[in-house]
C-alpha cells in the first residue's frame, strides 16, 4: 500500500485543529487535514428546535459506555469545524489566577507550568480571528488589558437591560458576554448575523457564527498546498521500530484503508477522542497506548459542573437574542463562602419545544397543551452555570472493545450547589422568579455524563514525562513528531468556557511548529 507523505498532518478540524490549520496554511508546507465528518449541511433543520434539540439531528449516534458499561449517546458531533459548529460562541479568557494553584472547598486545582502572560498575546489574536465582541473593564475578575476588544459588545434587548440594571442596583457587576459572531449592529444590512433566536446550540444556516469551519478551515483551503479530506476516520497511528516517530496515519475513507505519513502529526480530535486514538494505537513499543509511558493518557478527564436554571416570572420576556450578559461576582466565592463557586451567563432564549423537552416533572405536573409551554417560555429568563471540576486520575477515558468508555465521578459539587442556590436567591431578588404555576420555582437541569461540550484534560502537558503526556509545546514526551492540540493538554478546567484557551494554544503551538519546520526551534 502506497503511503502519501506530507509535511504536516492534522487530525480534526475543531477549535484546536481548525485554528492550527489556519496558522500553518501560509507557510507553504504541504498540509493534510483529516476530518471524520462531512461539512455540516445548510438546511432548514439548522434552525428547527424539534430536529436540533429533541431529535439530536447534529449529534453522533455512536454508542459510548459509562463506567457501569451502560450505553450513553454523547452530545458531540463530527463535522468540519467540530463542536464549534453548534457552540454558543462564548469565548472567555481565563482569569490570571486560573493558571495558579487554586484551593477549592473539595480539593485543589493544580498550577500550570505556563501562565496568563504566556497566553495573553495569543488570546488577543484568537479574539480577533474569531471576531469576538465584548467590552473590557466591566468584569472585576478579568486581567488588566490595555487593548479593547476588536469588535464592540453586543447590546442587550430591553428585558435583559432591565435585568442588567437590577443586578447593578443590587451591587453586582454584570458585563457583556464575549461572543464570536458575525454581527454588525451599526449597519444591519451588512451583517451576516440576523440576531435570531436559534443560535446557542444550533448550527447557523447563514454561516454567521464565527466557528473553526468558517473562520479557519475555509480560508486554509484556499492554499494549493493544503488538502482537506472529509469523512476520513483515522483508525490508528503507526510508529517506527523504535517507537519514537509516527510513520503512518491509518485512515478509513469510503470503506478503504489509506496510509498517510507526515514529518509532523497533530492529533486534534477533542480530548476524549484524542485519548481514545492514542489508546487504540498501542503497539509493542507502546503497549499501554501511544505516548503513554506515564500512564496518563485518558486520565484527568474534566468537563465542568454545568447546569441550567430557567427562572419563570409574571413579567414577559420578549427577547429574541438573549445570550448577551454574564456575571462573575461569585467566581472566587461569596461573603460567607471563601472558596471559588463559578460563572453565570445567559443561555439562548428557550422556546415551547425546549420546555416540552425538559418538562418539569419534578413539580408533579403533567403539561399537555402547547400554550402552557409557550406561556412558560414567554416568561422565562434562562441561565447557564459553570463550576470547576477538578482533575482526578480516576476520571478517565478507556476503551471497551473499539468503543469509548468514560469513567467519571463528579467532584467539587459543593461549589456548584452553592452557586445554584446563591443564583436562585439573586433571581428572586430581581424579580426573575415570581410566584406562578402555582408557586415560585426554577427548572433545574444538571448536565449529565454525556454532556461533553467542555471536555478537557486526558493528555495533560508538563515538564515531567513521568506525570504528563505532553511537553510545554504540546509534543508528546515519548514520540518526537507527535503533537496533541485540543483541550487534552489542560491541567485544570477553570470555570469559564474552555474554547478560547484551546484556540489561543493552537496559535501558540502553531508558532512553535513553524520554528521547528524552519529549523529555528526546539524539537
Amino acid at each position: 500500500m502506497t503511503t502519501v507523505h506530507y509535511d504536516v498532518i492534522i487530525i480534526g478540524t475543531g477549535a484546536g485543529g481548525g485554528t492550527l490549520a489556519y496558522r500553518l496554511a501560509p507557510t507553504g508546507k504541504k498540509i493534510l487535514i483529516l476530518e471524520r465528518g462531512a461539512f455540516l449541511p445548510r438546511e432548514k433543520a439548522n434552525w428547527d428546535t424539534v430536529q436540533v434539540v429533541q431529535k439530536d439531528r447534529y449529534h453522533t449516534q455512536e454508542a459510548w459506555y459509562d463506567d457501569k458499561a451502560q450505553v450513553i449517546y454523547p452530545g458531540t458531533g463530527y463535522f468540519v469545524g467540530g463542536n464549534t459548529k453548534v457552540y454558543g460562541g462564548a469565548l472567555f479568557r481565563w482569569r490570571e489566577q486560573d493558571f495558579d494553584q487554586v484551593i477549592h472547598k473539595d480539593g485543589i486545582s493544580p498550577a500550570w507550568p505556563l501562565k496568563y502572560k504566556d497566553f495573553q498575546p495569543y488570546y488577543t489574536e484568537a479574539e480577533k480571528l474569531y471576531e469576538v465582541h465584548g467590552k473590557r473593564g466591566l468584569d472585576p475578575t478579568e486581567a488588566s488589558e490595555t487593548a479593547e476588544y476588536f469588535y464592540p459588545a453586543i447590546h442587550h434587548e430591553p428585558r435583559i437591560q432591565e435585568i442588567h440594571d437590577s443586578l447593578t442596583t443590587e451591587g453586582f457587576h454584570p458585563f457583556y458576554l464575549p461572543l464570536a459572531i458575525k454581527l454588525n449592529e451599526v449597519n444591519r444590512r451588512l451583517s451576516a448575523c440576523i440576531r435570531c433566536n436559534t443560535c446557542d446550540g444550533f448550527p447557523c444556516l447563514v454561516d454567521a457564527k464565527a466557528d473553526a469551519d468558517v473562520n479557519c478551515i475555509r480560508p486554509a483551503e484556499q492554499y494549493d498546498h493544503v488538502t482537506l479530506i472529509t469523512e476520513a476516520r483515522v483508525k490508528r497511528l503507526h510508529t517506527s521500530a523504535s517507537g519514537r516517530e509516527v510513520t503512518a496515519v491509518e485512515t478509513e475513507i469510503d470503506g478503504e484503508i489509506y496510509l498517510f505519513s507526515g514529518d509532523i502529526v497533530v492529533v486534534a480530535c477533542g480530548s476524549i477522542n484524542s485519548a481514545a486514538l492514542l489508546l487504540r494505537s498501542a503497539n509493542a513499543q507502546h503497549p499501554n497506548g501511544l505516548a503513554n509511558s506515564s500512564d496518563q493518557v485518558g486520565r484527568n478527564l474534566m468537563k465542568h459542573q454545568n447546569g441550567a436554571i430557567i427562572g419563570v416570572s409574571l413579567k414577559a420576556n420578549p427577547t429574541t437574542f438573549q445570550k448577551t450578559l454574564a456575571i462573575n461576582d461569585f467566581y472566587w466565592g461569596d461573603e460567607d463562602f471563601d472558596y471559588p463557586m463559578g460563572h453565570v451567563q445567559l443561555l439562548g432564549k428557550v422556546n415551547a419545544d425546549m420546555i416540552a423537552q425538559e418538562s418539569p416533572s419534578v413539580l408533579g405536573l403533567s403539561f399537555q397543551e402547547r400554550h402552557t409551554f409557550e406561556a412558560i417560555a414567554n416568561h422565562s429568563v434562562d441561565w447557564w452555570l459553570t463550576s470547576e471540576d477538578l482533575p482526578d486520575p480516576n476520571n478517565r477515558v478507556t476503551l471497551r472493545g473499539d468503543s469509548i468508555q468514560l469513567h467519571y465521578t463528579e467532584n467539587n459539587t459543593s461549589a456548584y450547589n452553592r452557586l445554584v442556590n446563591r443564583w436562585t436567591q439573586v433571581l428572586k431578588a430581581i424579580g426573575c422568579g415570581e410566584r406562578i404555576i402555582p408557586a415560585s420555582f426554577y427548572f433545574r437541569k444538571k448536565i449529565p455524563l454525556q454532556g461533553v461540550a467542555h471536555q478537557c484534560g486526558t493528555c495533560r502537558f508538563g515538564e515531567d514525562p513521568q506525570t504528563s503526556v505532553l511537553d510545554l509545546n504540546c509534543r508528546t514526551h515519548d514520540v518526537d513528531n507527535l503533537y496533541v492540540v485540543d483541550g487534552s493538554f489542560f491541567r485544570s478546567s477553570a470555570a469559564v468556557n474552555p474554547t478560547l484557551t484551546i484556540i489561543a494554544n493552537a496559535l501558540r503551538v502553531g508558532d512553535r511548529l513553524m520554528e521547528r519546520m524552519m529549523g529555528t526551534g526546539d524539537r
